[in-house]
Formats: structure tokens, C-alpha cells, sequence
């Protein structure tokens, strides 16, 4: 299928850029979407760059899991910290032309690739930090909602949440578990009901987020925040992380191709389709 023809090109890519960090000295390395940069003492920097808005497309979904699996079988990588390349949108979320227009295959295969994005983030065994500098609705708070901690620039325009319900569509169980988990049952039952987007303070208050700072400080606070949590002994930190969110992970994993399916005919109903193209012709119009 598609992802898996794209994951063999770009291990192959990602091969020839291990290589070259060699003889560069581990410092960085890159695809088209998604830059790794090392910081030393363990940490390293994921920056999405899928302009304009780091949507998640089929493509960024690939490359990002295969960096990430690059990082993990990095012994000397223990956190890693995810922002975006530019200030201002830390991800616009899931791509809607993913979503548009296409045949039931290809809607298939794209929502198995967000399945792995969630899970191999939720249970990795890194520490990761989301040091958000910019907009993060829906699937931008989705990557965030994996993380360990999680650091808000303090900006009223960078609002973070789940709004799937906005758009005529329906957050998955697993994501919905995964916020309950985060800000309790009843807020995010509203939240999700309403497709709340949080200002930052708010963000703060529910626990969207766990720290809000100054704009030109978010990435010096995930630093100092992720040494904090390197202190603590990787087995017994892993361990605790693991017992806390397998229930989680588990019960996606017990009905993947279920969510697979169910995602396939609900996103194919005409009048979903419907909404897309609608919720699509609005930003054409800001655009223009």
C-alpha cells in the first residue's frame, strides 16, 4: 500500500542521512517534512516544516514515525522535543485533502498512519516535551496530548484543543480516552461536544497544558523541564509510563482495523463529504 511503499523509500533515504551524520557528528539530520537536530546530554529536537500550516498529510505521518524510530533506536537519545519549525502553528492538525475526494483505500490507509502516529508517541519510551509555539487545534493537540509535559507559548492567538466537532466530524475513542485522561471526564465532554479551542490561560486551568510561558522562552523551559525528567532513572520512569497508559493503548490495539473501518465509512458518507467541501471552500475564501 502506499505507506508502506513511501516508509521503504524513505528508510532508504534515512540510511544514506545516517551516514552523512557520521561524518557530520550526530548533529542533525532531515526529510522534506520533518527536522532532527541533537542538543546533547541525551536530548534531541523534532521541528515539523510541512508548510503552510504542518498539516498532517500522508507524507509528514511517514516521515515523522521513521524519525521517531530513528531517535528510539538511538541509545544515546533519552527526550526529545517536539515543536514547529515556524512560530505560529505548531500543526494545523489532520489533512483535510487526505480526507476529500479520495477512494475508501486511500482513506484506509491514511487513518491507519494517524493510529501509529498516536500510538508510537504514547507509548514511546522516550521522554517527550511539547514545546508549542504556535496554533494547535485537533491533530496539532493530538501530538500534544501524547506527551509527557506539555509547554504553551503564551499568545491569545495560540489556541489549543480538539475540534473535530467544528468541522462536521467526530473525534476517535482512543484520542477522546486520551483526554479524559488529560483534563477529566466531564471538561472534556464539553470540550469536545463545543470543539473548544483554549487560550492559552485557559489551556493552563482545564490541563490541556502544563506550564505557560513567555513566547521567546518555550523552548529554554522544555530544556530545563527535560532535565528534569532525565533525572529520574530511565527503567523506573518507562515502567511507571507503560502501567500508566497501556489500558489506553490496548484498547485501540484490540480494535484497530474496527477504527479503521469505522473512520473509512463514516469520513465516505456524502454528507460528510459534503461538510468537508464546504469547511474546505471557507479557507479558500479567507485565503483569498
Amino acid at each position: 500500500m502506499a505507506l508502506t511503499a513511501a516508509r521503504r523509500l524513505l528508510l532508504h533515504a534515512g540510511s544514506r542521512l545516517g551516514r552523512r551524520e557520521a561524518v557530520d557528528g550526530a548533529r542533525r539530520f532531515a526529510n522534506k517534512r520533518v527536522l532532527v537536530e541533537t542538543e546533547g546530554a541525551g536530548i534531541a529536537v523534532m521541528k515539523f516544516r510541512n508548510p503552510p500550516v504542518n498539516s498532517l498529510s500522508l507524507e509528514f505521518l511517514t516521515e515523522f514515525v521513521i524519525s521517531l524510530e530513528k531517535l528510539e533506536n538511538d541509545k544515546g537519545i533519552r527526550g526529545v522535543i517536539l515543536t514547529s519549525e515556524r512560530p505560529g502553528i505548531f500543526s494545523a492538525g489532520l489533512d483535510l485533502l487526505e480526507m476529500y475526494g479520495r477512494n475508501p483505500d486511500h482513506y484506509a490507509e491514511y487513518w491507519k498512519a494517524v493510529q501509529e502516529l498516536w500510538l508510537r508517541l504514547y507509548l514511546s519510551n522516550l521522554t517527550l516535551v511539547s514545546a508549542i509555539n504556535g496554533a494547535s487545534p485537533a491533530g496539532g493537540c493530538l501530538m500534544a496530548l501524547t506527551c509527557d509535559y506539555r509547554i504553551l507559548a503564551d499568545n491569545p492567538k495560540y489556541t489549543i484543543g480538539l475540534n473535530e466537532s467544528l468541522l462536521g466530524i467526530v473525534a476517535p475513542f482512543w484520542l477522546k480516552d486520551n483526554y479524559v485522561n488529560t483534563i477529566g471526564h466531564r471538561a472534556a465532554e464539553r470540550a469536545l461536544q463545543l470543539g473548544t479551542l483554549f487560550p492559552p490561560a485557559e489551556a493552563l486551568k482545564v490541563g490541556v497544558v502544563d506550564e505557560v510561558v513567555p513566547e521567546d522562552q518555550v523552548h529554554s523551559k522544555a530544556r530545563s523541564v527535560m532535565d528534569k525528567w532525565l533525572a529520574i532513572p530511565d527503567h523506573s520512569r518507562q515502567l511507571t509510563k507503560s502501567m500508566m497508559r497501556k489500558a489506553t493503548a490496548d484498547n485501540l490495539i484490540r480494535h484497530r482495523e474496527a477504527d479503521i473501518q469505522n473512520f473509512t465509512s463514516f469520513i465516505s458518507r456524502d454528507s460528510i463529504q459534503k461538510s468537508l467541501h464546504m469547511y474546505l471552500e471557507k479557507l479558500k475564501q479567507k485565503k483569498g
